[in-house]
């Protein structure tokens, strides 16, 4: 069950009438637990309507309550759990609180094998070889997070120059606009997959390919979690509570605080409106990837 995103965006009657379906469902089906990983007004409130015998949220809360408020969870949980910074032990911080040891540290997932067949069909038919190609991803989901297209295509004819590695440009259909700049702009030559591949079957190339580069992104937590080097580009975003873990990485940010270089859309104290990640130079992600790729270099 979800709140539609799509009526939070609408007018204050539609969200009040979404909330108020979403809540009565929820109540009926009377659950023994709710858990807060929002920790956001609305998840307090709706934690306290559904009431249920167990309440697990985070003290402190990020949303200090007012005088008229009251904490609804009755369990608990720490603003990060089992000793670390990262989000990753925030999210799992809950679970610390109920008492469950944590056994698996870090995302592992394995790409379904039907996705792993038709992956390697697409290698064979676009000319890639296994472990042998890097996936670029130039998106994200804010502007702010994008590095520049034609930063992108230098490092990539950087490293297919002195490199025997080809490359994949993945993302969404929506992305397809700064990846045609890329491609238009990068003289190595570049297979184009952007929009054209399932989440599923984005996970099966990944873990397919010799090492990700990319913005702070989905994408490249998949990457991490399927076991492929990342080399990830942040801007306001720390990457040591949100860079990716479970596979070898170089996370890349420039010098803080920030010289702006784009003061006139930049929201400096918000991570999604700031264009710090613009002030990363070419030859520092250039030997970001050299260094990511020696380090993990299989031994013949």
């Amino acid at each position: 069950m979800a709140f539609k995103r799509s009526s939070a965006r609408g007018t204050v009657l539609q969200r009040g009438v979404e909330l108020y379906q979403v809540l009565r469902k929820l109540r009926r089906l009377a659950f023994d637990m709710t858990i807060d990983l929002t920790d956001s007004k609305t998840t307090h409130f709706v934690a306290m309507v559904v009431n249920a015998r167990i309440r697990v949220g985070y003290f402190p809360t990020e949303r200090p309550l007012r005088r008229f408020e009251r904490q609804s969870a009755n369990v608990r949980a720490k603003p990060f759990g089992y000793g670390e910074r990262h989000f990753l032990y925030r999210y799992l911080s809950p679970l610390e609180a109920l008492g469950v040891d944590l056994r698996v540290r870090f995302p592992s997932i394995e790409p379904l094998p039907s996705e792993t067949a038709r992956v390697l069909t697409l290698l064979e038919r676009c000319g890639l070889r296994r472990k042998a190609f890097l996936v670029v991803h130039a998106g994200a989901s804010f502007p702010g997070r994008r590095w520049q297209p034609e930063r992108f295509a230098a490092v990539i004819d950087t490293i297919s120059s002195e490199t025997d590695l080809a490359v994949a440009l993945v993302g969404s259909p929506d992305e397809a606009e700064a990846n045609d700049q890329i491609v238009a702009m990068s003289k190595a030559p570049v297979v184009n997959l952007v929009g054209k591949l399932s989440l599923e079957t984005l996970m099966a190339l990944l873990k397919e390919a010799r090492l990700f580069l990319g913005n702070e992104s989905g994408p490249m937590h998949m990457a991490a979690a399927a076991g492929t080097p990342v080399v990830g580009l942040y801007g306001l975003t720390n990457p040591i509570a949100w860079g990716p873990v479970g596979a070898p990485s170089i996370s890349l940010r420039p010098p803080m605080p920030c010289e702006c270089v784009a003061a006139a859309r930049c929201h400096r104290t918000n991570p999604s409106k700031a264009f710090c990640v613009w002030r990363l130079e070419v030859h520092t992600v250039a030997e970001a990837v050299r260094e990511l790729l020696a380090r993990t270099e299989r031994p013949i």
